[in-house]
């Protein structure tokens, strides 16, 4: 099938070509009509299926010329970084059509965000938050809106945006067309949908857990930080292949230091992305990765989802991630648009249980390859990597009892109230009386 085969009109097929894409992925194909026909949607797809293009390409296909320009589709993403790319992608579509659309976050000017709405868009891209806001300014006339997406909804829960998601539900128009893109569907996603589509027709592009084909996974047994970054640096010195490289880590600490120890080699080609980095530097860093200003970006797992660039040749995990559906994200930033790429895992031995759970939700095993003799094995260990010294703790044994033995009569204390009449007449053999004093 190619684009020609689906319903779209002479403007869309003609940024399509000029694009380059010819024929429609999976998804692509499975969810236009459905969209098309106004019903509401749940498509279930991993990364680099081309979800963006599932629903902008039919939402685009349905408009119709107005000349008052009020939003009527609102796209709704976990980062700032795919509101970015999601205007990005619908611009190079509607280059021949009169739509407009802008993007909406936190962190920029609200006012420069509201004066881009009120001249005039018919598609308004935003994070939860950003977007709340400006439906509770009145800058986004809700009565207006038609058509709501939500892209990355399991991302969207991950990151704690449940409670902006229910009221912005409670401030949209109940008629309103929903559409819904997930790699996971959970408990919470399902009840979100119980409660806010109306009988949404379920597409499903790629079963969570399942490996793009495109991908070639591989795992290393490593055993250290340090020889981690022995590794790193013999393979960006010895394979030429390795032309855009993406290197994923747990923590921000952890990005930065993999940014330390490589910089004095590879300054001229690295470059670290997370979410402590100010929103322009993270704009540039995207920008000069796709670009190929610098050919290697470290980058952490909040960022995975929002980070949408062609051709990485080479996804690298310096860890094992603990939630096994964001191994699935990491990989999927390569082997996309129909290009091979290459997945390559480092793995110690405190990885291995979450190496187990990804591969039970992949159904297949990650395969593992011996290390390069030519990799310097490092005995150097980061403090975090010592190990811990577990003292033994003796056991003691408890009494059914509030002590540990029955105490002697003598040191039982029975708690009686004694008046001072009572403690004269013990003394004295009969009442007390003050005039015995005189």
């Amino acid at each position: 099938m190619t684009f020609n085969d689906l319903n779209l009109n002479s403007s869309l097929l003609k940024a399509l070509d000029e694009i380059g894409f010819k024929h429609p992925t999976t998804i692509q194909q499975k969810a236009f009509a459905p969209i098309m026909s106004g019903k509401d949607v749940l498509g279930i797809a991993q990364t680099g299926t081309g979800k963006t293009y599932a629903y902008l390409l039919p939402l685009m296909r349905q408009w119709v010329f107005t000349k008052k320009k009020v939003p009527y589709i609102i796209i709704l993403v976990p980062t700032r970084e795919l509101v970015v790319q999601v205007v990005d992608e619908f611009d190079r579509l509607a280059i021949y059509t009169q739509m407009k659309a802008t993007g909406a976050y936190g962190g920029a000017n609200i006012k420069t965000q509201m004066s881009a709405i009120l001249e005039g868009v018919d598609v308004v891209v935003a994070t939860p938050g950003r977007l709340l806001d400006l439906l509770l300014n009145g800058t986004i006339n809700s009565k207006h809106v038609k058509k709501l997406v939500i892209d990355e909804m399991d991302e969207l829960l991950n990151l704690g945006f449940r409670t902006q998601i229910k009221n912005i539900f409670a401030l949209l128009p109940e008629r309103r067309q929903n559409l819904m893109f997930s790699a996971t569907i959970t408990d919470e996603v399902e009840s979100l949908m119980d409660e806010n589509f109306n009988h949404p027709t379920r597409i499903e592009a790629a079963p969570t857990g399942t490996p793009l084909a495109n991908i070639t996974q591989i795992g290393f047994a490593v055993s250290n930080f340090n020889t981690k970054i022995n590794f790193l640096t013999y393979l960006f010195n010895t394979d030429p292949t390795m032309t855009k490289v993406l290197i994923f880590a747990s923590s921000k600490t952890l990005a930065d230091l993999i940014n330390i120890r490589l910089e004095s080699e590879f300054a001229d080609r690295l470059a670290v992305i997370h979410s402590n980095k100010t929103q322009p530097a993270r704009f540039k860093t995207v920008e000069d990765f796709e670009n190929g200003v610098c050919s290697i970006l470290i980058a952490t797992d909040i960022i995975a989802r929002g980070l949408d660039v062609s051709e990485v040749s080479h996804v690298i995990n310096m860890d094992v991630p603990i939630i096994p559906e964001n191994y699935i994200h990491r990989i999927g930033r390569t082997g996309r648009a129909d290009k091979k790429g290459i997945a390559i895992t480092f793995i110690d031995h405190y990885d291995l249980e979450h190496q187990e759970k990804i591969e039970a939700l992949m159904g297949c095993a990650i395969p593992m390859q011996p290390m390069p003799a030519l990799v310097e094995i490092s005995d150097v260990l980061l403090p975090e990597e010592e190990p811990t010294i577990r003292l033994k703790v003796p056991e003691v044994r408890k009494s059914e009892g509030l002590s540990f033995h029955e105490k002697i009569d003598k040191n039982k204390k029975i708690n009686i109230k004694v008046t001072r009449a009572d403690k004269m007449k013990e003394k004295y053999g009969k009442r007390y009386k003050k005039e015995h004093r005189n």
